[in-house]
C-alpha cells in the first residue's frame, strides 16, 4: 500500500498489512455472527473459539509442552513485574535478577517493593551494552527464580542463549520485544511473558506461559486479578479479557504460520537487522551502534550520530520520507530503529538508503 508509513516504532508497532486487512473485512461481521469481535460476549462460543484457536496456534509455533498453561492477561509487562514475585516468591525467600537494561532494572525495582531480591548481575557500568558472561553471574542456589530480559528494547541488547540458573531454580524470561521472533526452548523456563504490542499484536494483551506445577506456589491471599492460578484455571476468562487484542494476536499467529513459522521469521529478521548494522559498521564512525556486536538485538537497533543536532536533523528528514519512530527512547536519546517481524524488507531498505544518503550529505 503506497500510503503506508515505514513504521519503526518500538511499540505499539507495525502489524502485518494482511492482518489489518482481514480485521478490516471482519470489523462489522465476524464470520457471519453479525457482530464485530469487540462487540461480542467473551462467554460466547464464537469468542471461545477465537481465544482457543489463538492458544493452539501459539502452542504449535513455540512448541509449548502440554504441562504449560497459556494465559492472555492485561496490564502489560509492568503488571507482570509485580505478579511474578507475588506468585512465585514465598515469604522470606529471595529472587535473583539479571539486569541488562532499562526494563530489567524496572522489573528489579518493582520486585524490591514486596520482598527479598538480589541483583545477580548488572551491566549498568558498561551502559547496558552487553549481556554478562556466565562467570559474572552470582546466582543464589536457593533463589525462588532467576529473572532476565531476553531483549532490551531501549538499549538494543539481546541474549543469544538463555542464562542457566542453578539446579532447581526457575528461569523467568521477559521476552516482550523478541517474542515469536525466533524459536526458543520453552521447557527451559518456569515462566515466559510478553507484552503483545511489539511483535504479536496491539496493546492491551500480555501473554504469559507458565509451567503448571508452579501454580502451586500462588499464595491464597492474593487479589484475584493478580492470581496466576485463577487466571489459568479459567482459561483467561475469569473476567472480560482484552477480546479484540486477542483476536488480532490470533490473526498474527496465523500469518506467522503462513510464513513458515519461527525459524523462517528468524531468518528474515536476521537479514533485515544485518542490513542496518552493515551501514553502521561501514560508516567510519558516523553512525555508532550501542550494543557490542555479540549482543546486538535483531529487533531494536539504537545508534548515535556525531552530534545531537545531526540526530534531530536525521529524525526530521526521515519523517519527511514517511519514516516514523526513529527517535530514540526519551531516557537515552539518540536514534533507534525497531525492525520487528511485520516490518517489511522494503522499509529496512528505505532506511538504509536514507542513512547512506544522510551520511553523504552530512558526513
Amino acid at each position: 500500500m503506497d500510503n503506508r508509513a515505514h513504521n519503526f516504532n518500538a511499540g505499539p508497532a507495525v502489524l502485518p498489512v494482511s492482518v489489518l486487512q482481514q480485521a478490516q473485512a471482519e470489523m462489522l461481521d465476524y464470520q457471519g455472527s453479525g457482530m464485530s469481535v469487540m462487540e461480542m460476549s467473551h462467554r460466547s462460543k464464537v469468542f471461545e473459539e477465537v481465544i482457543q484457536t489463538a492458544e493452539a496456534d501459539l502452542r504449535e509455533l513455540m512448541g509449548i509442552p502440554q504441562n504449560y498453561k497459556v494465559m492472555f492477561l492485561q496490564g502489560g509487562a509492568h503488571l507482570q513485574f509485580a505478579m511474578i514475585p507475588a506468585n512465585l516468591r514465598a515469604a522470606g525467600v529471595s529472587a535473583d535478577y539479571i539486569v541488562t537494561g532499562a526494563w530489567g532494572k524496572t522489573a528489579y525495582k518493582e520486585a524490591v517493593k514486596s520482598g527479598l531480591v538480589r541483583m545477580a548481575a548488572n551491566t549498568e557500568a558498561s551502559n547496558y551494552n552487553r549481556v554478562p558472561d556466565a562467570g559474572e553471574i552470582d546466582y543464589d542456589p536457593k533463589a525462588a527464580y532467576v529473572h532476565f530480559t531476553a531483549n532490551e528494547t531501549i538499549h538494543g541488547v539481546e541474549w543469544k542463549n538463555e542464562p542457566v540458573p542453578p539446579q532447581g531454580v526457575e528461569l523467568v524470561g521477559d521476552v516482550s520485544s523478541d517474542f515469536i521472533s525466533r524459536p526458543i526452548n520453552v521447557s527451559k523456563y518456569g515462566l515466559i511473558y510478553a507484552g503483545a504490542q511489539k511483535n504479536a499484536g496491539p496493546a492491551g494483551v500480555t501473554v504469559a506461559i507458565i509451567r503448571e506445577d508452579l501454580l502451586g506456589r500462588t499464595p491464597a491471599n492474593l487479589p484475584v486479578m493478580l492470581d496466576y492460578k485463577i487466571m489459568a484455571e479459567n482459561g483467561s476468562l475469569y473476567n472480560t479479557p482484552p477480546c479484540y487484542s486477542i483476536y488480532i494476536v490470533g490473526l498474527v499467529l496465523k500469518w506467522l504460520k503462513g510464513l513458515g513459522g519461527l525459524s523462517a521469521i528468524e531468518k528474515m529478521n536476521r537479514d533485515k537487522a544485518a542490513l542496518v548494522y552493515k551501514v553502521i559498521d561501514e560508516s567510519g564512525g558516523f553512525y555508532r551502534g550501542h550494543a557490542v556486536p555479540e549482543a546486538r538485538s535483531n529487533m531494536n537497533i539504537p545508534f548515535r550520530l556525531p552530534t545531537e543536532d545531526l540526530e534531530k536533523k536525521f529524525v526530521k528528514e526521515s519523517e519527511q520520507r514517511r519514516m516514523v519512530g526513529l527517535k530514540g527512547h526519551r531516557s537515552v536519546g539518540g536514534l533507534r530503529a525497531s525492525v520487528y517481524n511485520a516490518l517489511p524488507l522494503e522499509s529496512v531498505k528505505a532506511l538504509t538508503d536514507f542513512m547512506l544518503e544522510f551520511q553523504k550529505n552530512n558526513g
